[in-house]
């Protein structure tokens, strides 16, 4: 019978994060390919090509070609059970990565070697960084012409202010790409398709190479762990060139699972033995076929096993895990154990929220929360066909339960008005409404809005305006939505002694 206790230390559960385009889905099919899950990498860019991202499986991420939802991919690599949390790329996902990130003891950032750190990285990192979450640096496409490897560098600890120590070193890039110079090993890797080899980009790049023994970081374990230095490796994930290599080494520096806050200042270590987990994510309809609602449990502490009672923190409700599953994509197995930094699969009948605690015992656990957003634009939704109500209502109450987007309801009445972050959350909304439950939706564009919730207690139904709309949130909480910044300093001059909060 296994140990929990020796088995969570051989798990790596990390997320892959970087600005759109820079190569994540990618660099995420490659892992797995080594990993021996898939056999052939496809590509999401691919023009004419019909293979997708094994990471991208919902349809609207096919067509469009971008990752809009996080991804869970499991599988065995050296002795270690490897977790990625692949992440949504665009800007308009990030609450739904900033929730993932909560969820892994390390992260890879990609960069994009020709365009070096980009607004979304760095937004990204800034989350990783206040967490002090371990993160390794991987800049690819090194088979195309890109910027230099020293500025590269630079820029790294210049912009975002963390150590940088190179794994290895380009030998070239782009059309004079030579291989790469394995640091560790004092070793040169040739890059494949190297036909007439340039002794002088490898004598320059050498150069580099001795500047940065002499003047460069030391390699400080202590300080990669604490999220103060990031071990660089360069790389071309489309080529799988520097892939393996560089999983290699990450697996030698990536933490095993670490503790976890509670709300009331403890710290949960993985090798306690009562079981205890949160939810950072639920995904409707990963099974078409099924309609079914996942809630994704990151394993804090204790071992789960097929059957065992837990009680979910945030109302004392006990309930039995007998149908668990764990990922690769879209693809599901039950299983019968897991431990901590596994990542789990809960079917849902709408027990769960983004955010819940679970546990064993009599002993009550609750984590810190997790992050939420204030959204900014609001468009009021119709269903298209008054004949097919159900489906509509069905389909907006579990869509907005993944949290993308926020659901108010009208303070008198049945009038639904979404609110997001960015533009894209709606476009996936109305996309997933009409092909997982037959409902077309009209959006009706209220714009930007300031959104504040109001106790209620405080609450006047005079201060429903044209200027300052009285909505309630899925919990029934009162929220006024401000026109503008004009209307929302009005209002607190108006009512000096009323508390609005941006968020709950």
């Amino acid at each position: 019978m296994t140990n929990f206790k020796e088995e969570y230390k051989k798990r790596v559960t990390f997320a892959i994060i970087s600005h759109p385009d820079a190569g994540k889905t990618t660099l995420t099919e490659q892992l797995l390919l080594h990993g021996g899950v898939i056999r052939k990498a496809g590509t999401v860019k691919g023009r004419g090509s019909n293979k997708m991202a094994s990471s991208d499986w919902m349809a609207i991420e096919q067509q469009r070609g971008i990752s809009v939802t996080s991804s869970v991919l499991q599988f065995n690599y050296a002795g270690k059970r490897i977790n990625i949390l692949d992440t949504p790329g665009h800007e308009d996902f990030s609450e739904d990565t900033y929730r993932t990130l909560m969820a892994v003891d390390s992260a890879v950032m990609v960069i994009d070697s020709a365009k070096g750190i980009e607004p979304q990285t760095r937004k990204l990192f800034e989350i990783v960084s206040k967490r002090h979450i371990p993160i390794f640096t991987f800049f690819n496409k090194l088979d195309r012409d890109g910027r230099q490897a020293l500025d590269l560098v630079d820029e790294l600890e210049k912009t975002l202010g963390i150590q940088a120590y190179a794994m290895n070193w380009p030998i070239g890039s782009g059309q004079v790409l030579q291989g790469i110079y394995d640091l560790q090993r004092n070793k040169f890797i040739q890059y494949d398709n190297v036909k007439n080899p340039d002794q002088s980009v490898y004598n320059e790049s050498m150069e580099e190479i001795e500047l940065l023994k002499d003047a460069g970081n030391q390699l400080d374990e202590d300080k990669v762990l604490r999220g103060a230095q990031t071990p660089v490796f360069f790389g071309s994930a489309l080529s799988n060139f520097g892939v393996e290599q560089f999983l290699t080494e990450y697996l030698k520096y990536a933490p095993s699972p670490s503790d976890k806050a509670t709300i009331d200042h403890k710290e949960v270590q993985p090798d306690n033995d009562q079981f205890t987990g949160f939810i950072f994510k639920i995904q409707a309809n990963m099974n078409p076929n099924h309609r079914d609602r996942i809630a994704f449990v990151r394993i804090v502490s204790g071992e789960f096993k097929k059957g065992m009672d837990v009680t979910l923190a945030r109302n004392g409700k006990k309930l039995k895990l007998s149908n668990v599953t764990q990922f690769l994509a879209d693809e599901r197995e039950n299983i019968e154990t897991a431990v901590p930094g596994d990542i789990i699969g809960l079917y849902d009948t709408g027990n769960f929220q983004i955010g819940d605690s679970i546990y064993t015992g009599k002993q009550k656990v609750e984590f810190e929360p997790l992050p939420t957003f204030t959204p900014e634009l609001f468009n009021r939704v119709i269903a298209k066909d008054v004949m097919k109500q159900k489906s509509y209502h069905k389909g907006i109450r579990q869509l907005v339960q993944e949290g993308t987007v926020q659901l108010f309801e009208s303070w008198h009445g049945q009038e639904y008005i979404i609110g997001a972050v960015g533009q894209l959350q709606f476009e996936v909304f109305q996309f997933r409404m009409a092909n997982e439950y037959n409902s077309q939706v009209i959006f009706e564009p209220l714009g930007k809005k300031i959104a504040r919730w109001i106790k209620p207690d405080q609450l006047d139904e005079k201060m429903n305006t044209s200027r300052s709309i009285l909505m309630k949130d899925q919990q029934d909480n009162p929220v006024i939505l401000f026109e503008n910044r004009f209307a929302l300093n009005w209002f607190v001059d108006k009512y000096p002694d009323i508390d609005l909060e941006s968020k709950l």
